[in-house]
């Protein structure tokens, strides 16, 4: 019967070939060679508990078996979640089948993830995963969900029949990228992205920037392409989007490039690729965006990040710092697993780290995002109770597993006199780093903007535009994982004209001192830019409270005011372009009253002058 069965394998018929060896079972219930076909077929049919069940009582019933079925048990055992007898397994197979030395790396590390499964399962991270209901899931696959950083727009993969204009002759089914606007009342129904997004071929894998301005994705075996698949980006310009363009050499290749992410600094994008040169199968490697549509040769995340095995996947949280990942080369639960890693002052990504059970578990889980705020994640997942296949699912980030906070600043850019909307560039800057945090630009149709604002840190906002001074604000927000409040702010640029006043808010001073802080630079230096590239001249103005005697204060605004004039001509301004003045506390902005009204009235400005 067990032949009879195996020819039944042969031609596919599964079902049949168990029927048989059950029936040959109640005949022979001690024969081995009856469990253990039927554990190849569970096991290629991919049911793994029913597998290690037969495997399992295979080995009791022949006693000293050949020591490789106990690597084949354990291995299921590990699919189905069975770590205390897949690690028995695992122990035994290595106490007799040393001989089988092509597989002892494997069976060492699949006893690791035994024990860490073990573990894991006795200390549960926080996980509740909510369904995003029927307005967002449905029978498809719903996958890879990437988020704006005001929670505002969703965009996912789906996963639906093929129909006639399928490209792929041999796919039964077609990928499209779809979308979701967030509403008062929650998530809106679902839309596909039209031409010129949506085509015949395969569209997934994607990521929104964390600004909504670009759309960067994965297309699979078109005709235009580099390779299997390649990554594409998209611009959003008012209520539609550019030509999607394929980012080309030296980022595609003809290997696999896929599963984009991009940073909120607007221009660094991580990406996983099965290219050559990396430490495993597919590898995490990461481009910078030098002008639009232009990227440097990738760079490998290195052997901090990447294994001999499979890593991918990438998502890099608004904060810049906190890389979550998939990777099927590292201890885990089995399979592939979720883990993130930080990225270190020196440059340097810190030991990964698995995000734990039950958020990992015996089942691939190969994709998560976390929003701005650190608190809400996203994956896909196909658990019982879904609207069919894989569904998008919620869930509260436990404390452990946080990014640092980021809350963002969102409106218009507009001209200040006839409302117009403006083309300008909105960039965040750590004040003490001096490095770039984010930066992206207004839709020259809307003038709307989107940008993130990181804790934790001293932060300039800069927006500029061609034509028009510059405007400043400073951000100083503690780490919190508390609910941030978003700024809401439509800012007017005032066109260069002679009497144009522009308020420095991120030229600091000392209590009761002229010296710079060195957190001025950054400002002073966009000073600096923005005269190199206008030809006005400028008077520097300082400004006091009320607190103390007119010539306390007459003399510390002009001494501070003298202080960012010397910095200007230190810095290559002609002095001839400049005057300065202490005004005292003659021109209050605010009232005095208040010590934030107090703080606005000191301050440093610049006034255009003939």
């Amino acid at each position: 019967m067990c032949a009879k069965a195996q020819q039944l394998v042969n031609d596919r018929q599964f079902d049949k070939a168990i029927a048989v060896l059950n029936q040959a079972q109640a005949k022979y219930a001690n024969y081995a060679d009856i469990y253990i076909l039927k554990g190849d077929i569970y096991n290629f049919t991919l049911r793994s508990d029913s597998a290690f069940s037969c495997y399992k009582r295979a080995i009791d019933i022949i006693g000293e078996p050949d020591p490789l079925l106990y690597y084949i048990a354990a291995g299921e055992g590990v699919k189905c979640g069975n770590y205390e007898g897949a690690l028995q397994c695992y122990e035994s197979f290595m106490q007799k089948g040393l001989q089988y030395s092509d597989v002892l790396a494997d069976a060492q590390k699949g006893m690791a993830n035994c024990r860490f499964a073990i573990e894991a399962m006795q200390t549960p991270v926080k996980f509740k995963p909510a369904n995003l209901g029927g307005i967002v899931n449905s029978e498809w696959d719903e996958s890879l969900a990437s988020i704006t950083a005001d929670d505002g727009m969703l965009v996912f993969t789906v996963g639906r029949p093929r129909d006639e204009k399928t490209v792929c002759a041999f796919c039964q089914t077609e990928q499209d990228l779809y979308y979701s606007m967030k509403e008062p009342s929650g998530w809106a129904s679902r839309k596909a992205f039209e031409s010129p997004i949506r085509t015949g071929y395969n569209e997934g894998a994607q990521c929104i920037s964390p600004d909504g301005v670009y759309l960067i994705y994965t297309m699979c075996n078109a005709d235009y392409g580099m390779g299997s698949c390649d990554l594409y980006w998209s611009k959003k310009m008012g209520n539609k989007w550019s030509r999607p363009r394929n980012f080309g050499a030296p980022v595609n290749t003809s290997a696999w490039e896929s599963q984009p992410s991009m940073a909120s600094d607007g221009k660094t994008i991580y990406f996983a690729s099965s290219r050559s040169g990396g430490y495993g199968g597919m590898d995490i490697w990461k481009t910078t965006m030098t002008s639009e549509g232009a990227f440097t040769a990738p760079e490998n995340l290195g052997a901090a990040i990447n294994t001999p095995g499979d890593d991918a996947a990438p998502f890099i949280h608004s904060d810049g710092r906190t890389l979550y990942f998939a990777s099927n080369g590292r201890v885990g639960m089995g399979g592939y697993d979720l883990y993130y890693s930080t990225l270190q002052a020196d440059g340097t990504w810190s030991e990964p780290k698995n995000l734990g059970y039950p958020i990992n578990t015996s089942a691939d889980e190969i994709n998560i995002f976390i929003n701005a705020a650190g608190t809400m994640a996203y994956m896909a997942s196909d658990k019982d109770g879904g609207f069919g296949g894989l569904d998008l699912y919620s869930f509260e980030l436990d404390d452990n597993l946080r990014p640092n906070p980021v809350t963002y600043i969102k409106g218009r850019v507009k001209d200040a006199e006839s409302g117009a909307p403006l083309e300008a560039t909105v960039e965040m800057v750590d004040l003490n780093s001096k490095e770039s945090l984010s930066q992206t630009k207004s839709d020259a149709q809307t003038g709307e903007y989107l940008a993130c604002i990181q804790t934790g840190s001293n932060v300039l906002l800069n927006v500029s535009a061609s034509d028009y001074p510059f405007y400043s604000e400073n951000f100083q927000i503690e780490k919190s994982y508390t609910a941030l409040e978003p700024y809401l702010k439509d800012i007017n640029l005032q066109k260069a004209e002679v009497g144009t006043v522009v308020v420095l808010k991120n030229v600091f001073f000392d209590f009761d001192r002229s010296d710079l802080q060195p957190s001025s630079y950054v400002e002073l230096d966009k000073l600096v830019d923005y005269l190199e590239h206008n030809r006005v001249n400028i008077e520097i103005a300082g400004h006091t409270d009320n607190q103390g005697s007119d010539e306390y204060n007459d003399r510390l605004s002009m001494e501070r005011a003298k202080a960012v004039y010397d910095y200007l001509v230190q810095h290559g301004v002609a002095a001839d372009r400049l005057s300065y003045r202490g005004y005292g506390k003659r021109h209050p902005i605010a009232d005095n009253e208040t010590e934030e009204g107090r703080a606005a009235n000191r301050r440093t400005e610049f006034r255009i002058v003939p």
